[in-house]
């Protein structure tokens, strides 16, 4: 039988589990005092989800965020730049659900705590983040990170990657390798992209079916150029992306995931390769995109170069 003050226990960590994050911070608090923000039922419509009936359909998620922060030394004197906003807790909201689609709210938990932890002032955070339209209740995650528990460092370096695209006719040619070599003597991050081989894909009548069949054709073909040269190596993700061109590899771009994971997605179809590659190569600021054996596209962001295929130099 539960003794009383096991069931008073008991009850008080069932409460707590499901009471609001503020109370949360309040039962957990450390000797050392610290003071709180807070952002309550912050709601906000976004795609997100990793089932295919949470695709292209937006859905209510709601936020309640609770920070710890350093109490302020010295008078306020009514600053706001000597507290930590509550706009950089909205702000870190819509930094982290534009960046680009995600499947998991414990992603998109995890990422928010990490970007308000940068905060000098915050020391703690609680991230409650609930699904408001998936099933008769509120479906949701909760976290808690503190400043020594973030374990990726946002680094806002910007990197100039120059983004290659190849022909078909430029993968199979002789000066492949050479050109690559040429390349790799830049002081720049290389990113490949190819289109679809010349092989027809398998064709259909559903719009949304199709693109994905014509994704995975230019996906087939990024295999294609790695048989080509090991230093070539295929990579899907954006996290994948960030750390070839920090360490130097030269990769390239199968584009599924980025494409179907984009807030802001492409206007152009995978079957225009050349104006999609032009698409990748804006939404992060390419240095220059080097066209090899294809027509230039119309209305690029980034600068825009051409060279034959005949060409052996760059």
């Amino acid at each position: 039988m539960v003794s009383d003050e096991k069931a008073r226990l008991m009850s008080s960590e069932i409460r707590l589990a499901f009471a609001h994050p503020d109370e949360r911070s309040k039962a957990t608090a450390s000797a050392v005092p610290l003071d709180r923000i807070s952002l309550r039922d912050h709601i906000v419509e976004v795609e997100i989800g990793a089932f295919q009936a949470e695709r292209g359909v937006t859905q209510r998620i709601c936020f309640n965020i609770v920070v710890e922060v350093q109490p302020l030394t010295g008078p306020i004197d009514d600053d706001v730049d000597r507290i930590l906003s509550y706009d950089r807790v909205t702000e870190a909201i819509a930094h982290e659900l534009a960046d680009e689609r995600l499947n998991l709210l414990e992603t998109l938990a995890e990422r928010v705590a990490e970007r308000i932890l940068i905060e000098p002032q915050a020391m703690r955070v609680f991230v409650r983040i609930e699904k408001l339209d998936r099933g008769p209740g509120a479906l949701g995650v909760e976290i808690v990170r503190a400043k020594g528990q973030v374990r990726h460092v946002h680094d806002e370096t910007e990197l100039k990657p120059e983004l290659v695209y190849l022909s078909n006719e430029a993968i199979a040619s002789p000066y492949l390798k050479g050109w690559i070599d040429q390349l790799e003597k830049g002081d720049r991050p290389l990113i490949f992209c190819v289109g679809a081989s010349d092989t027809s894909a398998p064709q259909t009548a559903h719009r949304m079916a199709q693109r994905r069949i014509d994704l995975l054709a230019i996906e087939q073909n990024a295999w294609v150029l790695a048989s080509e040269d090991d230093r070539c190596v295929v990579v899907s993700t954006r996290t994948e992306l960030d750390w070839a061109m920090k360490n130097g590899q030269s990769c390239v771009w199968a584009p599924s995931k980025i494409v179907l994971d984009a807030v802001d997605g492409p206007s152009a179809q995978p079957r225009d390769a050349v104006a999609l590659a032009a698409w990748f190569a804006g939404s992060f600021g390419a240095g220059e995109m080097l066209v090899i054996g294809a027509d230039l596209p119309q209305g690029a962001s980034v600068p825009l170069r051409a060279v034959s295929v005949d060409s052996p130099t760059l």
